[in-house]
C-alpha cells in the first residue's frame, strides 16, 4: 500500500526532487492551474502527492550528481514545463486577441472587469467568451491529458536531461505567428458583421442627416455584434478546441 516508501531512500532523493520540480512546473504554468483562484499551498500539495503517484512507476537509476549539476537539473525541469505550457498558453492567447479585437470594434473596450482568474483588467466579453473555454477545457477532460502528457514526457525525457533545442524554439517563434493569424480567423465574422454594420449606418446618414448615430447607431451595433457573437460561438469553441488538440499532439511531438 505504502510501496513507494522503498523507493524513498537516499540515493533516489535526487531523482525525486527533479520529478516534483516537473510537476511544480506543470502547476505553475499550465493553463487552468496557473490561474489565482487556485492557491500556490493547492498546486504545492498536488505536485506532491502527484510526484509521490509517478514515481515508483518511472525505471530510473540513482542520480548521483553534485551540487551543481542538480541544480541545473532542477532549472532545467521548471524550463520543460514552462516550454510546454507555452503551446498551451497560445491557444487561450489567440481566444484573447479574437474576443479583445471584437470588444474593441464593439466599442466595449471600456467596459471592462476585474478579472479573478489573471488578476487584472479585462474586457466583459473577453471573460465570458474565456470562462466557456476553461469550461470546455474541463468538459473534454483536457485537464487530464495533461496529466497523461507527464507520463509521455517522463518516458520520452529523462528528468533532468531536458535541453532546450533548435526545434523547440523555431517550433514557438511558429506558434506565436500563428496567435495572430488563427485569432483574426476567430474574429472575422464578427468583424465582417461590425464593418457592414458601419458601412449600413454611414450610407443612412448620407442620405438621412438627421439620423442620431450616438443615440441609435452605436447601441444597435452593439446589438448587432452581440446577436452575431452568440451565433458563432459554438463554432469559436470548436474551433478552440481542435487548435488545443492540436497543441497537445505538438506537446507529445516534442517532449
Amino acid at each position: 500500500m505504502l510501496d513507494w516508501l522503498v523507493w524513498m531512500q537516499a540515493q533516489n532523493i535526487m531523482g525525486f526532487w527533479l520529478l516534483f520540480m516537473r510537476l511544480a512546473g506543470v502547476m505553475a504554468f499550465f493553463p487552468f492551474f496557473d490561474n489565482n483562484l487556485v492557491p500556490v499551498s493547492v498546486r504545492g500539495a498536488l505536485g506532491f502527492f502527484l510526484a509521490l503517484l509517478f514515481y515508483p512507476t518511472i525505471p530510473t537509476a540513482p542520480l548521483n550528481l553534485n551540487a551543481e549539476d542538480f541544480l541545473i537539473a532542477l532549472l532545467s525541469e521548471l524550463l520543460l514545463g514552462l516550454c510546454a505550457s507555452f503551446f498551451l498558453h497560445v491557444v487561450f492567447s489567440t481566444l484573447a486577441f479574437a474576443t479583445d479585437t471584437i470588444s474593441f470594434s464593439m466599442g466595449l473596450t471600456m467596459a471592462s472587469a476585474y478579472d479573478p482568474i489573471s488578476g487584472a483588467q479585462k474586457a466583459i466579453v473577453g471573460q465570458v467568451v474565456l470562462l466557456l473555454a476553461i469550461l470546455i477545457m474541463l468538459q473534454t477532460s483536457m485537464h487530464h491529458l495533461i496529466i497523461l502528457w507527464v507520463q509521455h514526457s517522463l518516458e520520452k525525457v529523462p528528468l533532468g536531461s531536458f535541453v532546450l533545442s533548435e526545434h523547440v524554439v523555431q517550433a514557438s517563434v511558429q506558434a506565436f505567428g500563428y496567435l495572430f493569424s488563427i485569432g483574426f480567423s476567430i474574429a472575422f465574422p464578427i468583424l465582417a458583421l461590425i464593418m457592414l454594420s458601419d458601412i449600413v449606418f454611414g450610407m443612412i446618414m448620407k442620405t438621412h442627416p438627421q439620423f442620431n448615430l450616438l443615440a441609435i447607431g452605436f447601441p444597435l451595433k452593439i446589438a448587432i455584434a452581440l446577436l452575431g457573437l452568440i451565433m458563432v460561438l459554438s463554432a469559436m469553441m470548436h474551433r478552440f478546441k481542435d487548435q488545443l488538440l492540436d497543441a497537445f499532439h505538438l506537446l507529445s511531438k516534442f517532449f
